[in-house]
């Protein structure tokens, strides 16, 4: 039995849940399941707005909104067919309703059809009075099309429509970055200032362009008025923390990092960042007890555990790094960068099998940067292994073919192997490659680098690069 009430609920949404915990079905208008539905589906209560739909449907049959968020609910779920063919049905009875558009819009951009939804998303602008919500999803499709100057467009235009909508505000600044227009992104965010001086946000996001072009005064300026309009805003002061540092002025940039830890609960990041500020000030012991909460904080942040791991090193304590690096391993196994660090300890304590291990471990990890292969192969050399160098430097030179420091390097090492022929070759190509880093051969190999040969080789490219 429905029961009406004579006068209409203030909280649709607590009548609605207190009627579902009783035998009593209570009417509701069209409207109070719209809000219902929303509130389910913002909260990603899927189950309860699909209640609210059977419901809504069954007392107002013939409402084209309700449907909407009907197939709105099978579009969530991935039924796309149904969804296509309720739409069908529904543009029979409305074909001028923006929403249908919009949905079926939705349907091909799960189906990563995105310029065919971009044209069904223009046909609901021009049906609609208000396109903010189409101008939004406008600019996700261009975002998925890496078309990152129409989405910006597109984003803009839905802060001129709402200039509180942070998000939209967010994608706007994305796109300017990303297209590496900062100096656009200046303008419009300074433009938005003019509107709305007290936007935290705005300031924050200036603060950001003008530390990316390296204005760091402005961008102090720009997070100072970040925190006079709001002086909770715990991204300001990090981010003015940053900059501070680049300033070289550490004791304010710790005062603005332990400001964060007041406002909220204390990070891993501002611990971090406090005990790199104490290790430019040489103040050893605090460093040390800002690195140690760090990586208490957060055990996963290979910031922290690489922060006390260089402290060591930079003092070289090899055996308390060696100490830390292999806690860090305990804990992933999988960062190629650990293993590299642990490489470059063990070779410092003249472990070359250790260190020989850890490099071959970082690079199965995906870790090919030059010096990996340079480094490596240097623990093999040190270890007598100079065939094991050789092979080493081969697999570099497959991600840089024509590198002359490896190759001088590899030259050096084929010579030490006995390898004549080889090292003639390699020699030949680095020299043809980078003449002016011969001294990097002479200076590693000092008992090849004058003999008759070598010098031949030597003359003749010079002669032939005349």
């Amino acid at each position: 039995m429905a029961l009406e009430s004579n006068e209409k609920p203030g909280r649709p949404i607590a009548k609605f849940e207190s009627m579902l915990k009783t035998d009593d079905v209570y009417f509701f208008d069209a409207e109070d399941f719209e809000d219902i539905i929303h509130h389910y589906l913002n909260n990603g209560k899927i189950a309860l707005a699909k209640k609210a739909i059977k419901i809504g449907l069954q007392q107002h049959t013939a409402s084209i909104a309700l449907k909407l968020l009907d197939v709105e609910v099978l579009v969530f779920e991935n039924k796309l067919d149904d969804a296509e063919l309720y739409l069908d049905k529904l543009q029979l009875i409305d074909s001028s309703n923006e929403e249908i558009y919009i949905q079926r819009a939705n349907i091909l951009s799960k189906k990563d059809k995105h310029e065919a939804a971009i044209n069904l998303l223009n046909k609901a602008l021009v049906l609609s009075d208000n396109g903010y919500e189409i101008y939004s999803l406008l600019g996700m499709e261009y975002l998925f099309m890496d078309d990152f100057k129409l989405a910006k467009e597109s984003f803009i235009k839905c802060v001129s429509f709402d200039e509180h909508d942070y998000s939209s505000l967010y994608n706007v600044i994305y796109c300017f970055e990303f297209l590496e227009d900062y100096d656009g992104a200046i303008y419009y965010l300074n433009d938005y200032l003019d509107r709305n001086p007290y936007s935290e946000v705005a300031w924050h996001q200036l603060g950001k362009q003008y530390y990316a072009k390296k204005l760091y005064p402005e961008a102090l300026t720009a997070y100072d008025f970040a925190i006079i309009s709001d002086d909770t805003f715990m991204g300001a002061y990090y981010e003015k923390g940053i900059v501070l540092e680049k300033m070289e002025r550490y004791e304010d940039a710790i005062e603005n990092y332990q400001t964060t830890i007041e406002i909220e609960d204390p990070t891993s990041h501002a611990y971090l960042r406090m005990g790199k500020c104490y290790e430019n000030l040489k103040n050893y012991d605090m460093a040390k007890f800002y690195f140690y909460q760090t990586v208490h904080e957060d055990p996963l942040l290979d910031k922290g555990w690489l922060a006390i791991t260089d402290f060591y090193i930079k003092q070289k304590n090899h055996k308390k790094a060696w100490f830390y690096i292999n806690k860090a391993l305990n804990i992933d196994g999988e960062n190629s960068i650990y293993w590299k660090r642990c490489a470059k300890i063990n070779t410092a304590l003249k472990n070359y099998d250790q260190a020989d291990y850890a490099y071959s471990q970082a690079v199965e990890l995906g870790n090919y940067e030059l010096d990996t292969w340079l480094k490596w192969a240097d623990a093999t050399h040190w270890n007598k292994d100079f065939g094991a160098a050789v092979q080493i430097l081969q697999q570099g030179k497959e991600f840089y073919p024509e590198n002359a420091k490896l190759q001088y390097k590899m030259a050096g090492f084929q010579l030490l192997s006995g390898d004549k022929i080889n090292a003639r070759i390699t020699l030949i190509d680095a020299l043809k490659n980078n003449l002016d880093e011969l001294f990097l051969f002479e200076e590693e190999f000092p008992q090849y680098a004058n003999i008759p040969w070598t010098l031949d080789i030597v003359a003749n490219i010079k002669k032939s690069s005349k």
